[in-house]
């Protein structure tokens, strides 16, 4: 009786989280894709302009500055992650290694608000000083996704790592490699299955953060030239509008959400194709 009912329990735990992908689903789609055939989904898609007041909707701008910031910001928390995941793995013992777990597991409980903020009073200052204009750029966009994706990839990635059999690293020993060489050449690619997970999640949180962005990426709605010019991303757009849109400009920020849910779910796909043939 109490496995029926263990079993029961986990179907229907299932089958509420699968209804809600497909409610939201639903009404994205229903909701979004009127607006796009209105305005048609080429000019959409294609034009580079964002002027509401106009009934001229072109979401290029935000497309590319949303592809230009979790490129970004996977290439400042990539490897940053992946060489803290595997020093605490592999290489810190004691309380060192107590201290900078409890500081990740801290990094990850802090809100986004407070992420802009301190993007806002420390990077924005920092890169106007050093490179001129208002400060609010791509660059201090990248720079805070990086640093915020870097408490997933740091976590999955170390878990990948110890989950990796003792015996390949003994294994690597004994045939006389060392131990730096036995974690990198080893350790290391029995791991990427895991690894390539973190990386996946760090992009779902990258290019799904839209608070932090908006407070320092200057949400310009143009095709940005230089890391220090102001970018508008696809979640600061609908956040930026959605308070006070109504008809045709709302539909058209639904769309844009049907844009970046299609986005990662193509990433998720891509990043799938890519695990699969890296265990052939």
């Amino acid at each position: 009786m109490k496995e029926t009912l263990a079993r029961v329990l986990f179907i229907f735990a299932a089958c509420i989280s699968i209804l809600a992908v497909f409610l939201i689903c639903i009404f994205l789609f229903a909701n979004g894709l009127p607006g796009m055939f209105k305005i048609g989904v080429l000019d959409f898609l294609t034009d580079t302009k964002w002027k509401p007041g106009n009934d001229v909707y072109g979401i290029l701008p935000m497309i590319l500055g949303s592809v230009y910031v979790t490129a970004g910001a996977l290439i400042i928390g990539v490897p940053a992650g992946l060489l803290t995941a595997i020093f605490l793995s592999r290489f810190a013992s004691g309380r060192p290694a107590k201290m900078m777990r409890s500081a990740v597991s801290l990094l990850a409980g802090i809100p986004s608000v407070v992420y802009g903020f301190f993007g806002l009073v420390v990077i924005v200052p920092l890169i106007r000083m050093i490179f001129g204009g208002s400060g609010s750029s791509l660059l201090a966009a990248c720079i805070l996704l990086g640093m915020m994706i870097l408490p997933t990839i740091i976590t999955l990635s170390e878990s990948a790592l110890n989950a990796v059999p003792q015996s390949y690293y003994e294994g690597a020993l004994a045939l006389g490699t060392t131990h730096e060489r036995a974690v990198f050449s080893v350790i290391l690619p029995a791991a990427k299955s895991g690894v390539l997970a973190a990386i996946i999640l760090g992009v779902g949180r990258a290019i799904g953060e839209a608070m932090a962005v908006m407070m320092v990426a200057g949400n310009r709605a143009v095709i940005p030239n230089s890391l220090v010019k102001g970018v508008r991303t696809l979640t600061s757009n609908i956040v930026m509008e959605m308070g006070y849109a109504t008809d045709l400009h709302r539909e058209a920020l639904i769309a844009t959400a049907v844009v970046l849910f299609v986005f990662i779910l193509l990433i998720n796909l891509l990043f799938s194709v890519i695990k699969r043939k890296a265990k052939l």
